[in-house]
C-alpha cells in the first residue's frame, strides 16, 4: 500500500472512464482515484474500472467525480474518508450526461447495471 493514498496536487485523468471510452462502453457514475488521478466508473456501472484500478495498483482511496459530491471512499477500510480538495477539475463537465458518454448509453441502461 501506498504511504500516502491521496495525492492532492495531481489531475483527474480526463472527463469519463479511461477504460470506458477505450473499448467503448458506458458509465453511470465516475470516479477518481485520490493518488493518481484514474477516472473510472462506479460498482454499478458495468465495467466497475474504479475498484479493477484500486485492486491492480493498490491505490486505496477514491473519490467521488460527479458534480455536488465531495466524498472519500478507502477500499482498505470500506468507509468513508476524509481528504483534501483535489487539483480541479472536481467532477466532469455539467454538460456530460449521466449516464454517459452520450450516444454510448443503451435504451434498456438499467437492466444493465451491477
Amino acid at each position: 500500500m501506498p504511504d500516502d493514498p491521496i495525492n492532492p496536487t495531481v489531475p483527474p485523468s480526463g472527463t469519463g472512464c479511461v477504460e470506458c471510452l477505450e473499448i467503448g462502453g458506458w458509465w453511470l457514475h465516475l470516479r477518481r482515484c485520490a493518488q493518481c488521478g484514474h477516472i473510472g466508473c462506479c460498482d454499478n456501472s458495468p465495467g466497475q474500472h474504479a475498484t479493477a484500478h484500486a485492486r491492480s495498483t493498490d491505490h486505496s482511496v477514491i473519490r467521488s467525480f460527479e458534480p455536488g459530491e465531495d466524498w472519500y471512499w478507502d477500499y482498505t477500510t470500506e468507509e468513508y474518508a476524509d481528504g483534501p480538495a483535489l487539483a480541479p477539475p472536481e467532477h466532469h463537465p455539467l454538460t456530460q450526461p449521466v449516464p454517459g458518454p452520450e450516444g454510448r448509453v443503451p435504451r434498456d441502461w438499467q437492466r444493465h447495471l451491477n
